[in-house]
């Protein structure tokens, strides 16, 4: 069974990804981390973020492991990997290596906010996850103070809205709702209220497929 779970920046679709992989007892991914540490890895060898065929080779070459979370949780990671993700080379570069994932025995979770339009059209549940900016910006925010980043919170929205406008109008793989994804909207729900609609409409698939 493969669950797509795409969604905006800090809507909760990460933490609902783990919970929902952890109880259907499915692998895990979670893509954007792909595209942090793409970003990460060429500000550190000092490639322009805009050069296409460099930053692949960098996608290409990646080892996860030469990372530490805390680096790829920052805003500037975030803000990288929007960037790089806008690049079809880029996209390409990694597009095999997600798919490989998904596509295991008993299947994966995978969350991003390409894969049930892009990476994994076919996956047998689709969910978009998505909150107001506002909502998310303070969320998001709170993540970062206790991480140390003293970005504030107005520039951290405007973060936000210029990185929802470039995820969803870059020409390759633009983010955006599959027609038949499930929308849950986290405004107003506690995470474990989102994860329980998340588990609710998988299992309901579950039961029509058996």
């Amino acid at each position: 069974m493969i669950i797509a779970i795409d969604g905006t920046l800090a809507s909760g679709k990460g933490t609902i990804a783990r919970r929902i992989a952890a109880w259907f007892g499915l692998p895990y991914m979670d893509t954007g981390r792909l595209y942090r540490a793409t970003g990460v890895a060429a500000i550190k060898e000092r490639i322009d973020l805009a050069d296409g065929e460099l930053v692949a080779a960098v996608a290409s070459s990646l080892d996860l492991n030469d990372f530490e979370e805390a680096e790829l949780r920052t805003a500037e990671a975030g803000v990288a990997a929007s960037k790089v993700a806008a690049l079809p080379d880029v996209r390409t570069a990694l597009l095999q290596l997600q798919r490989d994932f998904a596509n295991q025995k008993l299947g994966a979770v995978l969350d991003g906010r390409d894969i049930g339009t892009v990476v994994c059209p076919d996956a047998d549940v689709k969910l978009w996850i998505d909150a107001d900016v506002e909502v998310r910006a303070k969320r998001r925010h709170l993540e970062l103070r206790k991480a140390g980043d003293a970005i504030t919170l107005e520039d951290l929205t405007q973060q936000l809205r210029e990185r929802d406008e470039r995820d969803a109008n870059r020409k390759d793989a633009p983010m955006k709702k599959a027609a038949d994804a499930v929308l849950i909207d986290t405004t107003d729900l506690t995470i474990d209220a989102a994860v329980d609609k998340a588990r609710a409409v998988i299992e309901e698939v579950m039961a029509r497929n058996e």
